[in-house]
């Protein structure tokens, strides 16, 4: 044991995901989610390519994604600003729990977004 009070409970933290018309856009959004206390890091991937279906229509697009760190209790809220802050009429949000990883990343996660 190192003696740490504070071990990461699974789940508390949160990877979701976003995909953008731009970089531009992609940019933006991070920059609001991370000054809004929502996220505490934003990765921005470029060069995708997206195929699905939309209208009837099977359509491939260049894309952009955002893999944002943040915690499971500011998924509601982050969802929220993504979709007030987006170009689509339906915008990509979804999120997966984070089971484990570096225990200093995690304990940054949590220091850098609020619980409340």
């Amino acid at each position: 044991m190192s003696g740490e009070v504070d071990s990461y409970v699974p789940g508390t933290h949160s990877v979701a995901y976003v995909t953008t018309p731009s970089e531009e856009v992609a940019k933006k959004l991070a920059h609001g989610l991370v000054k809004q206390k929502l996220a505490a890091c934003v990765n921005i991937i470029p060069k995708i390519t997206s195929v699905y279906e939309w209208e009837d229509k099977i359509n491939e697009d260049a894309e952009v994604l955002m893999m944002i760190k943040t915690r499971t209790s500011k998924i509601d809220a982050l969802t929220q600003y993504v979709k007030s802050n987006h170009p689509y009429t339906v915008c990509e949000v979804i999120s997966l729990p984070i089971e484990n990883g570096n225990e200093a990343y995690l304990k940054w996660i949590g220091d850098i977004v609020p619980k409340k």
